[in-house]
């Protein structure tokens, strides 16, 4: 596995839970995505070898570098959990200290770790000295907000101490945990952080466009930028933010184009998974990527009829002879799915 660089021109995708799964990291790869971060897992899932996490921590080489977030409250499983994941080869590490969804909540993770930093923080310790022993250095990040109730700015004294104890990077989504996803993400402490900390800042929180990010970067200072919903409407916004970086121009947004995104997304699914889980996912994602054209609707309702992959695939082309509707959408994304 390689090292990677965090730098303002490399862009990075979130931890999407139901989304950043496997195929759909190999995709944003394709499209310029620098680092991508994989789907949160639970600790717990992975100490009592559930199931469902084997599909969550699966790899390829294509994937590299990929950074595999965690969730969790309990010191207790973080140490055996470590050291299975660094005997498979693991080697990039993200705790999860943001996801604000009542049921990560619930068990004193996600954002509920706001309100225990001296757990939070202790737990960063364990991953940062467990990773410490990969046979190349493994490397640690934390994802956190603002806090968890709003005007409790725990954020940079949490930052500072992260930092302390060896953690390589940190994320911040600037709102609180009680906010969810509603108002606007507060920029501004951004830049505050950024200030307080030597270690790299990762911004998080309404990039919705290729323009946001690059003007998330300019206002804020901060050394590399997440998209996430933006990254879900549309794959090719690490293409769009890479060209806008460089001064080039930007790669057209039609119906050939989203058409190409989809073909391959379907592609990938099926190399990769390809079970009767993964086909009704990947049916319900692709309308997703033509919101802003016209005829989504009955493109929505042909989908819905197709029973394999041969049909999927041949209802998913028609998307090339959409024409654009007036007007794109902006930030009528799904709400809960950026953790």
């Amino acid at each position: 596995m390689s090292a990677f660089n965090i730098t303002p021109d490399i862009p990075w995708l979130a931890p999407l839970a139901g989304y950043s799964d496997l195929p759909f990291r190999l995709l944003a790869k394709q499209f310029g995505c620098g680092v991508c971060c994989s789907e949160m897992v639970s600790v717990k899932g992975l100490a009592f070898k559930n199931a469902g996490t084997k599909r969550l921590i699966a790899t390829c080489p294509e994937d590299d570098p990929m950074v595999l977030q965690l969730f969790g409250a309990d010191e207790q499983f973080f140490e055996p959990v470590m050291d299975k994941l660094l005997s498979l080869g693991l080697r990039n590490f993200d705790l999860n200290s943001g996801c604000p969804v009542r049921k990560v909540l619930k068990s004193g993770s996600g954002c509920a770790m706001m309100m225990d930093l001296d757990n939070l923080v202790n737990i960063a310790s364990i991953m940062v000295r467990k990773a410490a022993q990969h046979p190349e250095g493994g490397r640690v990040g934390v994802k956190f907000r603002l806090g968890f109730n709003k005007g409790e700015n725990v954020y940079l004294d949490l930052a500072r101490r992260l930092e302390d104890v060896g953690v390589d990077w940190v994320t911040l989504h600037p709102r609180y945990g009680k906010q969810m996803f509603s108002g606007k993400a507060d920029w501004s402490k951004l830049a505050l952080l950024k200030k307080a900390v030597s270690i790299p800042v990762i911004a998080s929180g309404d990039l919705f466009s290729a323009e946001d990010g690059h003007r998330c970067i300019e206002e804020t200072g901060v050394d590399a930028v997440m998209f996430a919903r933006g990254a879900l409407y549309d794959p090719s916004i690490f293409a769009r933010f890479t060209a806008l970086r460089k001064g080039e121009d930007l790669p057209p947004r039609d119906g050939a184009f989203l058409a190409n995104i989809v073909r391959e997304h379907i592609r990938l699914t099926r190399q990769y998974e390809g079970d009767g889980r993964s086909f009704r996912k990947i049916r319900s994602i692709i309308p997703r990527y033509a919101k802003g054209l016209k005829g989504i609707r009955t493109l929505r309702a042909s989908l819905l009829q197709c029973e394999d992959w041969a049909a999927l695939e041949e209802a998913a082309a028609t998307i090339a002879s959409l024409e654009p509707a007036d007007g794109l959408p902006g930030e009528t994304l799904i709400d809960d799915l950026c953790c």
